[in-house]
Protein backbone atom coordinates (compact mmCIF):
# COMPACT_ATOMS: atom_id res chain seq x y z
CA UNK A 1 0.00 0.00 0.00
CA UNK A 2 2.86 2.25 0.85
CA UNK A 3 3.83 1.84 -2.75
CA UNK A 4 1.03 3.06 -4.22
CA UNK A 5 0.44 5.83 -1.86
CA UNK A 6 4.36 6.81 -2.85
CA UNK A 7 3.08 6.68 -6.66
CA UNK A 8 0.30 8.93 -6.07
CA UNK A 9 2.33 11.63 -4.01
CA UNK A 10 5.09 11.71 -7.05
CA UNK A 11 2.73 11.94 -9.58
CA UNK A 12 0.80 14.85 -8.06
CA UNK A 13 4.13 16.57 -7.41
CA UNK A 14 5.75 15.69 -10.79
CA UNK A 15 2.16 16.87 -12.48
CA UNK A 16 2.44 20.14 -11.14
CA UNK A 17 5.62 20.51 -11.40
CA UNK A 18 5.10 19.79 -15.44
CA UNK A 19 2.03 22.35 -15.15
CA UNK A 20 4.05 25.21 -13.62
CA UNK A 21 6.58 24.84 -15.71
CA UNK A 22 4.30 24.72 -18.78
CA UNK A 23 2.48 27.77 -17.69
CA UNK A 24 5.70 30.05 -16.81
CA UNK A 25 8.15 28.54 -19.37
CA UNK A 26 7.20 29.30 -23.34
CA UNK A 27 9.33 27.33 -25.44
CA UNK A 28 9.12 25.43 -29.00
CA UNK A 29 8.14 22.29 -26.84
CA UNK A 30 5.88 23.26 -24.58
CA UNK A 31 2.32 22.04 -25.54
CA UNK A 32 0.37 24.28 -22.70
CA UNK A 33 1.43 27.51 -25.48
CA UNK A 34 1.37 25.42 -28.40
CA UNK A 35 -2.96 24.60 -27.60
CA UNK A 36 -2.98 28.55 -27.31
CA UNK A 37 -1.39 28.97 -30.82
CA UNK A 38 -3.23 26.21 -32.60
CA UNK A 39 -6.45 27.65 -31.41
CA UNK A 40 -5.83 31.43 -31.98
CA UNK A 41 -4.65 29.99 -35.47
CA UNK A 42 -8.17 28.44 -36.18
CA UNK A 43 -10.36 31.16 -34.34
CA UNK A 44 -9.12 33.68 -37.20
CA UNK A 45 -9.65 31.62 -39.73
CA UNK A 46 -13.57 31.16 -38.64
CA UNK A 47 -13.12 34.70 -38.23
CA UNK A 48 -11.71 35.08 -41.63
CA UNK A 49 -13.54 32.80 -43.71
CA UNK A 50 -16.35 31.28 -42.17
CA UNK A 51 -18.53 28.06 -43.25
CA UNK A 52 -21.85 29.17 -41.53
CA UNK A 53 -21.83 32.92 -42.04
CA UNK A 54 -24.96 33.20 -39.83
CA UNK A 55 -22.47 31.40 -36.91
CA UNK A 56 -21.72 34.36 -34.36
CA UNK A 57 -17.74 34.22 -34.10
CA UNK A 58 -18.37 34.03 -29.99
CA UNK A 59 -20.93 30.96 -30.62
CA UNK A 60 -23.22 29.47 -28.64
CA UNK A 61 -21.40 27.62 -25.76
CA UNK A 62 -17.97 29.21 -26.89
CA UNK A 63 -16.31 30.01 -23.56
CA UNK A 64 -17.80 26.30 -22.02
CA UNK A 65 -15.93 24.36 -24.79
CA UNK A 66 -12.42 26.70 -24.60
CA UNK A 67 -13.28 25.86 -20.57
CA UNK A 68 -13.40 21.40 -21.78
CA UNK A 69 -10.38 22.42 -23.48
CA UNK A 70 -8.27 23.37 -20.93
CA UNK A 71 -9.94 21.26 -18.75
CA UNK A 72 -9.28 18.00 -20.48
CA UNK A 73 -5.97 18.41 -21.30
CA UNK A 74 -4.81 19.96 -18.31
CA UNK A 75 -6.73 20.41 -14.83
CA UNK A 76 -8.23 16.87 -14.94
CA UNK A 77 -5.13 15.22 -14.60
CA UNK A 78 -3.61 17.50 -12.04
CA UNK A 79 -6.73 16.66 -9.94
CA UNK A 80 -6.07 12.98 -9.97
CA UNK A 81 -6.23 11.25 -13.25
CA UNK A 82 -2.70 11.36 -13.73
CA UNK A 83 -1.67 9.68 -10.02
CA UNK A 84 -4.41 7.37 -10.99
CA UNK A 85 -3.12 6.41 -14.26
CA UNK A 86 0.35 5.61 -12.58
CA UNK A 87 -1.41 3.87 -10.39
CA UNK A 88 -3.19 1.75 -12.72
CA UNK A 89 -0.37 0.74 -15.14
CA UNK A 90 1.70 -0.38 -11.87
CA UNK A 91 -1.11 -3.01 -10.91
CA UNK A 92 -1.71 -4.06 -14.56
CA UNK A 93 1.88 -4.49 -14.70
CA UNK A 94 1.92 -6.22 -11.77
CA UNK A 95 -0.95 -8.91 -12.93
CA UNK A 96 0.64 -9.42 -15.72
CA UNK A 97 3.85 -10.36 -14.13
CA UNK A 98 2.60 -12.18 -11.44
CA UNK A 99 -0.32 -13.87 -12.55
CA UNK A 100 0.46 -14.35 -16.09
CA UNK A 101 4.31 -14.62 -16.09
CA UNK A 102 4.45 -11.53 -18.35
CA UNK A 103 7.19 -9.09 -17.63
CA UNK A 104 7.51 -7.59 -20.76
CA UNK A 105 4.19 -6.79 -22.81
CA UNK A 106 5.92 -5.25 -25.93
CA UNK A 107 5.34 -8.03 -29.11
CA UNK A 108 6.47 -5.72 -31.99
CA UNK A 109 9.59 -3.69 -31.48
CA UNK A 110 9.91 -0.91 -33.81
CA UNK A 111 12.51 1.07 -32.51
CA UNK A 112 14.78 0.16 -35.55
CA UNK A 113 13.31 2.22 -38.05
CA UNK A 114 14.00 5.68 -38.52
CA UNK A 115 12.12 8.14 -36.27
CA UNK A 116 9.41 9.69 -38.96
CA UNK A 117 8.37 6.30 -39.65
CA UNK A 118 7.91 5.37 -35.94
CA UNK A 119 6.21 8.71 -35.69
CA UNK A 120 3.87 7.73 -38.80
CA UNK A 121 2.92 4.24 -37.61
CA UNK A 122 2.40 5.59 -34.42
CA UNK A 123 0.01 8.23 -35.79
CA UNK A 124 -1.90 5.87 -37.95
CA UNK A 125 -1.92 3.14 -35.39
CA UNK A 126 -3.22 5.27 -32.69
CA UNK A 127 -6.14 7.13 -34.74
CA UNK A 128 -6.96 3.11 -35.93
CA UNK A 129 -7.82 2.47 -32.06
CA UNK A 130 -9.58 5.79 -31.43
CA UNK A 131 -11.83 5.73 -34.18
CA UNK A 132 -13.03 1.67 -32.69
CA UNK A 133 -13.47 3.25 -29.25
CA UNK A 134 -15.31 6.39 -31.01
CA UNK A 135 -17.77 3.79 -31.85
CA UNK A 136 -17.79 1.85 -29.32
CA UNK A 137 -18.91 5.27 -27.13
CA UNK A 138 -21.99 5.49 -29.25
CA UNK A 139 -22.83 2.12 -29.67
CA UNK A 140 -22.52 1.22 -26.06
CA UNK A 141 -25.42 2.85 -24.27
CA UNK A 142 -23.46 3.17 -20.96
CA UNK A 143 -20.54 4.58 -22.96
CA UNK A 144 -22.91 6.96 -24.94
CA UNK A 145 -24.20 8.43 -21.51
CA UNK A 146 -20.93 10.16 -21.21
CA UNK A 147 -20.25 10.79 -25.08
CA UNK A 148 -23.63 12.96 -25.23
CA UNK A 149 -21.70 15.90 -23.89
CA UNK A 150 -19.46 16.11 -26.61
CA UNK A 151 -23.27 15.37 -28.68
CA UNK A 152 -24.58 18.25 -27.21
CA UNK A 153 -22.82 21.37 -28.94
CA UNK A 154 -25.60 23.14 -31.32
CA UNK A 155 -23.15 25.42 -33.07
CA UNK A 156 -19.38 23.77 -34.03
CA UNK A 157 -15.92 25.85 -33.79
CA UNK A 158 -12.25 24.45 -33.52
CA UNK A 159 -12.79 24.46 -29.82
CA UNK A 160 -16.02 21.73 -29.70
CA UNK A 161 -13.11 19.59 -30.29
CA UNK A 162 -12.11 19.49 -26.14
CA UNK A 163 -15.44 19.65 -25.45
CA UNK A 164 -15.96 16.17 -24.18
CA UNK A 165 -16.88 14.65 -20.86
CA UNK A 166 -14.24 13.60 -18.29
CA UNK A 167 -14.59 10.09 -18.39
CA UNK A 168 -13.81 9.72 -22.17
CA UNK A 169 -10.62 10.47 -20.59
CA UNK A 170 -10.40 7.42 -18.68
CA UNK A 171 -12.05 4.95 -21.34
CA UNK A 172 -9.54 6.13 -24.19
CA UNK A 173 -6.27 5.98 -22.03
CA UNK A 174 -7.81 2.51 -21.03
CA UNK A 175 -8.31 0.69 -23.64
CA UNK A 176 -5.75 1.74 -25.71
CA UNK A 177 -3.19 0.85 -22.94
CA UNK A 178 -2.80 -2.40 -23.81
CA UNK A 179 -2.56 -2.48 -27.85
CA UNK A 180 -0.36 0.35 -27.83
CA UNK A 181 2.20 -0.94 -24.97
CA UNK A 182 2.44 -4.21 -27.22
CA UNK A 183 4.56 -1.87 -29.81
CA UNK A 184 8.11 -1.23 -28.78
CA UNK A 185 9.10 2.62 -29.79
CA UNK A 186 12.50 3.87 -29.71
CA UNK A 187 11.67 6.92 -29.30
CA UNK A 188 10.07 8.67 -26.52
CA UNK A 189 9.06 12.43 -27.44
CA UNK A 190 5.95 12.29 -29.39
CA UNK A 191 5.34 16.05 -29.23
CA UNK A 192 4.68 16.33 -33.11
CA UNK A 193 1.97 13.29 -32.54
CA UNK A 194 -0.12 15.48 -29.88
CA UNK A 195 0.68 18.79 -32.14
CA UNK A 196 -0.91 16.79 -35.02
CA UNK A 197 -3.77 15.08 -33.69
CA UNK A 198 -5.10 18.34 -31.87
CA UNK A 199 -4.35 20.83 -35.12
CA UNK A 200 -6.85 18.16 -37.19
CA UNK A 201 -9.32 17.94 -34.43
CA UNK A 202 -9.62 21.77 -34.31
CA UNK A 203 -9.66 21.68 -38.50
CA UNK A 204 -12.55 19.21 -37.69
CA UNK A 205 -14.62 21.16 -35.70
CA UNK A 206 -14.13 24.37 -37.31
CA UNK A 207 -16.54 26.41 -38.90
CA UNK A 208 -14.72 26.55 -42.29
CA UNK A 209 -14.49 25.38 -45.69
CA UNK A 210 -10.94 23.86 -46.94
CA UNK A 211 -11.29 21.96 -50.71
CA UNK A 212 -9.40 18.75 -50.19
CA UNK A 213 -9.88 17.37 -53.31
CA UNK A 214 -9.01 13.64 -52.64
CA UNK A 215 -7.40 14.45 -49.73
CA UNK A 216 -10.75 14.08 -48.33
CA UNK A 217 -10.75 10.32 -48.42
CA UNK A 218 -7.89 10.37 -46.25
CA UNK A 219 -8.04 13.19 -43.59
CA UNK A 220 -11.75 14.13 -41.59
CA UNK A 221 -12.49 17.59 -41.95
CA UNK A 222 -15.90 20.13 -41.06
CA UNK A 223 -17.81 19.25 -44.12
CA UNK A 224 -17.09 15.25 -42.78
CA UNK A 225 -17.34 15.73 -39.43
CA UNK A 226 -20.43 18.26 -39.05
CA UNK A 227 -22.78 14.98 -40.40
CA UNK A 228 -21.59 12.98 -37.47
CA UNK A 229 -23.08 15.70 -35.37
CA UNK A 230 -26.19 15.64 -37.09
CA UNK A 231 -29.24 15.27 -35.18
CA UNK A 232 -31.02 13.33 -37.43
CA UNK A 233 -28.59 10.10 -38.48
CA UNK A 234 -29.72 7.87 -41.64
CA UNK A 235 -31.64 4.76 -40.85
CA UNK A 236 -28.81 2.63 -41.89
CA UNK A 237 -26.50 4.02 -39.53
CA UNK A 238 -28.69 4.76 -36.19
CA UNK A 239 -25.56 4.25 -34.01
CA UNK A 240 -23.62 7.14 -36.10
CA UNK A 241 -21.28 7.83 -39.23
CA UNK A 242 -17.98 9.39 -39.80
CA UNK A 243 -16.38 8.13 -36.43
CA UNK A 244 -13.11 8.92 -38.21
CA UNK A 245 -10.58 11.32 -35.44
CA UNK A 246 -7.65 12.27 -37.85
CA UNK A 247 -8.49 10.34 -40.66
CA UNK A 248 -11.31 9.60 -42.96
CA UNK A 249 -10.39 6.43 -44.34
CA UNK A 250 -11.16 4.27 -41.67
CA UNK A 251 -15.11 5.07 -42.19
CA UNK A 252 -14.52 4.83 -46.32
CA UNK A 253 -12.94 1.23 -45.56
CA UNK A 254 -15.66 0.42 -43.04
CA UNK A 255 -18.39 1.59 -44.70
CA UNK A 256 -19.35 4.28 -41.98
CA UNK A 257 -18.77 7.05 -44.15
CA UNK A 258 -21.74 9.73 -44.91
CA UNK A 259 -21.76 12.83 -46.51
CA UNK A 260 -25.01 12.95 -48.15
CA UNK A 261 -24.73 16.73 -49.31
CA UNK A 262 -23.23 19.96 -47.65
CA UNK A 263 -24.04 20.10 -44.43
CA UNK A 264 -23.74 24.07 -43.52
CA UNK A 265 -27.33 23.85 -42.53
CA UNK A 266 -27.94 20.83 -40.66
CA UNK A 267 -29.25 20.84 -37.14
CA UNK A 268 -26.69 19.30 -34.76
CA UNK A 269 -27.34 17.68 -31.39
CA UNK A 270 -28.66 14.16 -30.72
CA UNK A 271 -32.37 13.15 -30.30
CA UNK A 272 -33.84 14.65 -26.92
CA UNK A 273 -30.82 17.15 -26.40
CA UNK A 274 -32.48 19.53 -24.30
CA UNK A 275 -31.97 17.16 -21.45
CA UNK A 276 -28.14 18.28 -21.08
CA UNK A 277 -27.84 21.11 -18.57
CA UNK A 278 -26.02 24.15 -19.92
CA UNK A 279 -23.04 24.38 -17.33
CA UNK A 280 -19.95 22.57 -16.72
CA UNK A 281 -20.71 21.52 -13.31
CA UNK A 282 -24.35 19.52 -13.87
CA UNK A 283 -22.84 18.52 -17.56
CA UNK A 284 -19.74 16.46 -15.05
CA UNK A 285 -22.13 14.71 -13.05
CA UNK A 286 -25.15 14.55 -15.84
CA UNK A 287 -24.34 10.57 -16.89
CA UNK A 288 -24.47 9.50 -13.41
CA UNK A 289 -27.90 10.55 -12.92
CA UNK A 290 -30.19 11.06 -15.65
CA UNK A 291 -31.41 7.48 -17.52
CA UNK A 292 -29.52 7.58 -21.12
CA UNK A 293 -30.37 5.33 -23.73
Amino acid sequence: MNKYIEIIVQSYQGYAGYLLHEIISPSWGNYFYWLIGISLFFFALEWWRPWRKSQKMLRKDFWLDVFYMFFNFFLFSLIGFYALSNVFVELFNGFLANVLGITNLVAIYLGGLPALAQLALLFVLRDFIHWNIHRLLHQVPALWAFHKVHHSAKEMGFATHLRYHWMENVVYKVLEYLPLGMIGFGIQDFLFIHLLTTAVGHFNHSNIKVPLGVLKYIFNNPQMHTWHHAKVLPDAHPHGVNFGISLSVWDYIFKTAYVPQDGELIELGYPGDEEMPDDFTWQAVFPFFKKNN
